[in-house]
């Protein structure tokens, strides 16, 4: 790794124990580059705001994600298992995040603020692995055929978005989470046995 990825690194691992611990808005360039025995000025030479860094650090966050998703996407198994295994993972995943770092949380409120095609593009990489679950489904039997995968992907994302951050949604128990998304991918997965015949409608 070079001296530059190496200060990369740094920075962003004291900007994230400095908002774990006070709060992204709390948080200052200024005392970030202090943690890290800089200058104010050295640092935007990596980082040209303090938003830049939360998305640097969410993208670290997803990239693990993504490996975990592909994973599952390409391992044995159910197509309808594999689904549920990635939305539960991503579930537990999040919730325990949130609750041991709960100022986390202000990130995420923040990137979905400022860099609503941040979140976008998370959302689109993540249709790539339910795509390849979806259509080894319809491949194997398991699921109707399907019109246009991305479209059926994209609405399963829009019906599960209360399990993606769900402190931001509710203050119900992780049971109970457990409980209601296995009832809404119990429907999901009905429907994608059974087909559905309308297609995606044009956006107007």
């Amino acid at each position: 790794m070079s001296d530059k990825s190496d200060t990369r690194e740094q920075i962003l691992e004291a900007a994230m124990n400095r908002i774990k611990h006070y709060g992204y808005g709390k948080t200052t360039m200024s005392e970030i580059a202090k943690d890290c025995c800089m200058s104010a000025g050295n640092i935007y030479r990596f980082f040209s705001s303090k938003i830049d860094i939360a998305e640097a650090m969410a993208r670290q966050y997803n990239a693990e994600r993504y490996q975990a998703y592909s994973k599952i996407a390409r391992s044995d198994g159910p197509a309808s298992q594999r689904l549920r295994q990635v939305f539960h993972d991503d579930l537990t995943q999040s919730y325990e995040t949130i609750e041991r770092e709960a100022k986390i949380l202000e990130v995420a409120e923040v990137l979905g603020e400022e860099r609503p095609l941040f979140m976008n593009e998370g959302l689109a990489q993540e249709r790539i692995y339910l795509c390849v679950i979806l259509e080894d489904g319809v491949e194997k039997g398991e699921f109707a055929p399907i019109a246009d995968c991305n479209y059926t992907a994209e609405m399963i994302q829009s019906a599960l978005m209360k399990f993606r951050f769900p402190q931001l949604f509710s203050r119900l128990t992780l049971p109970k989470l457990r409980r209601e998304l296995n009832g809404a991918l119990d429907i999901i997965i009905a429907g994608l046995r059974h087909g559905v015949e309308k297609t995606p409608e044009t956006e107007h």
